[in-house]
């Protein structure tokens, strides 16, 4: 009976190879340029769908002064600062609606009402909501933060606002809350924003799960830290601007943002679809 010899080799297939290596997404190189390129670019959308930014800009700004009446009304102002700043933490979710916007002008597609309601009602499809979740835990570990070191520093005694700003802003104590708590805030910003840059724009416009977008939006983090260094810094600003006019600015800056991620996604991620 004739014998077969099977040939057997130490190295894996090359298909089994080349397989895992196609499920991660490109990740490219940008330079710091980048920044205003993608601003220009978040504020030409704005103005080409103006009323859509307008409109959920100022659902969320409603929002915000709603809650920070109702923190007043509890006896928790120190926690309005730390909450306002944690705003950019769940900020890239809320902006899925404009991902959609940005992504209709791009394919010169019409934009409708009814069309951009139901992105927003489908938002925890696929592992969107996943990430949502990942973030809010983000905001919710900020602010008992924020709670134990404003404790830490003034003890369990509620005091006014006023009087708490007063104590904030002359006193050494004072001082050195700003500091350790604006660093710490930086901290978990940064963190929140390495994992979350692009991978809400990547869940919104492909089918892939949310630990792939994570990891993908930390791999280009690394391959790009100055950009996106100024990037997160840059948001940051726009964020205090709003604070400082009382939230109105969210009614510009929430929609230019948002259309800006979306182009930094498109440039930063290849595209594979």
């Amino acid at each position: 009976m004739e014998e077969k010899t099977v040939q057997t080799s130490s190295e894996p297939p090359k298909n089994v190879a080349t397989h895992k290596k196609s499920n991660w997404p490109t990740v490219n190189s940008v330079s710091v340029k980048i920044v205003p390129e993608i601003l220009q670019a978040g504020l030409s959308d704005f103005f080409a769908a103006a009323k859509y930014g307008l409109f959920f800009g100022g659902i969320y700004a409603a929002g915000g002064w709603l809650l920070i009446i109702l923190l007043f009304k509890l006896g928790l102002p120190y926690l309005v600062y730390p909450l306002a700043i944690g705003f950019a933490l769940i900020a890239p979710f809320i902006a899925c609606g404009f991902y959609f916007i940005s992504h209709q002008l791009e394919e010169k597609q019409p934009l409708s009402w009814g069309k951009a309601f139901g992105v927003v009602k489908t938002m925890f499809s696929r592992d969107l909501g996943w990430m949502a979740l990942v973030t809010g835990f983000s905001l919710f570990i900020w602010v008992d933060m924020a709670a134990f070191i404003t404790l830490s520093f003034f003890g369990f005694k509620l005091v006014g606002f006023s009087e708490l700003l007063t104590q904030i802003f002359t006193t050494q104590k004072g001082m050195l809350f700003l500091l350790v708590g604006n660093s710490v805030g930086t901290f978990i910003a940064f963190v929140v924003f390495s994992f979350s840059v692009v991978s809400f724009p990547m869940l919104y416009h492909r089918d892939i799960d949310f630990v792939t977008a994570m990891v993908t939006s930390v791999r280009m983090v690394m391959k790009n830290p100055l950009p996106m260094a100024v990037w997160c810094i840059t948001i940051a600003a726009f964020i205090i601007l709003s604070l400082i006019t009382g939230l109105l600015g969210l009614l510009i800056v929430l929609p230019v943002l948002g259309h800006a991620s979306w182009h930094l996604y498109r440039r930063a991620v290849e595209d594979t679809t």
